[in-house]
């Protein structure tokens, strides 16, 4: 069975998600990715709302059956942080829903999984990933390419690779 794995780094303003798959003799397809954005002058609700069709509908479209996730950190402002939550748990839910495999990754392990490195910083790891996948056209923030990463952590991670 092709193992689908969707990377997402979750955002309240831009979440990056990619869907990468491992083909036979181990080559890496890159499916699908890009910066799904939610307009500030939406509510609350709308914007879960949303979050919940887009990915919902991506899952379905790709038939993903492993879903990554980057944890979030803290940070200056612990409103962004409860508001990730609401993401994030909706992220647990189309899990559910669909039943995948969910695995979360700390942006450490992303830097070290990817660079060898776990302080890399942001451009370290957009270097890699377009190393990987030399026809992605250069995105315009980190959001996509940190995506990227984090399935790429998935589809590497000794879980998914136990579960064949």
């Amino acid at each position: 069975m092709t193992r689908i794995v969707m990377g997402i780094d979750p955002g309240f303003s831009i979440t990056g998600f990619s869907i990468v798959a491992s083909e036979q003799g181990g080559r890496i397809v890159l499916r699908d990715c890009g910066g799904f954005t939610m307009s500030r002058s939406l509510t609350l609700a709308q914007r879960i709302t949303l979050f919940h069709h887009f990915f919902d509908a991506k899952i379905v479209e790709h038939s993903v059956n492993v879903v990554a996730l980057e944890t979030p950190f803290l940070g200056k402002n612990a409103q962004n942080f409860l508001k990730l939550g609401y993401l994030r748990g909706m992220l647990y839910f189309l899990h559910d829903r669909h039943q995948t495999l969910l695995l979360e990754f700390s942006p450490r392990e992303v830097k070290q999984t990817l660079t060898g490195f776990g302080a890399a910083d942001k451009d370290q790891v957009a270097r890699f990933v377009l190393r990987l996948f030399p026809s992605l056209r250069v995105p315009n923030s980190y959001d996509v390419t940190d995506a990227i990463a984090v399935s790429l952590c998935g589809l590497w991670h000794k879980a998914y690779v136990t579960a064949k």
